[in-house]
């Protein structure tokens, strides 16, 4: 099932999370999700910034994350959600060749940290997705060894 949550510049600047807490409350975990944002915010013709270079719209998704640390879990991987939300998260620079270059240690400390986070929400909510959290590891660029999954059980 995809879900997109759609945020305009009025929810960014005021910081409210209203459509996200709206669509992520209805959501059960347990299906297969794949989970997107359409962000309306309107800019100068002549901007050059990516959306996450903007600080309104970072500042609300860090907000967003503080409140469903595990929804990086839920992106959609395959149209390229998890790096843009991760781009909203972690330090990083764009390059016309390479596309989006994260900042490689803070990189690794929002992944182990979502690592972390994401192995213990699941086991507490008696799901079972350490599977998929590997390949959401993957996706950012990084394998972990399955001695650490072991380790969080």
């Amino acid at each position: 099932m995809s879900q997109s949550i759609v945020v305009d510049a009025t929810h960014l600047q005021a910081l409210d999370l209203t459509v996200a807490h709206t669509a992520l409350n209805q959501v059960d975990w347990q299906t297969e999700l794949k989970l997107g944002f359409s962000i309306n915010y309107p800019r100068d013709e002549n901007d050059p910034r990516e959306l996450s270079e903007i600080p309104e719209v970072r500042l609300w998704f860090i907000r967003l994350d503080s409140h469903y640390p595990w929804l990086p879990l839920f992106l959609d991987i395959e149209s390229g959600e998890l790096g843009r939300y991760a781009a909203m998260l972690v330090p990083h620079q764009f390059s016309p060749l390479d596309g989006i270059r994260y900042n490689p240690e803070a990189l690794e400390i929002f992944v182990m940290g979502k690592v972390f986070t994401i192995a213990q929400w699941l086991k507490d909510n008696q799901i079972d997705g350490i599977e998929k959290l590997k390949l959401m590891v993957c996706t950012l660029g990084y394998e972990l060894d399955d001695g650490l999954f072991e380790l969080l059980k």
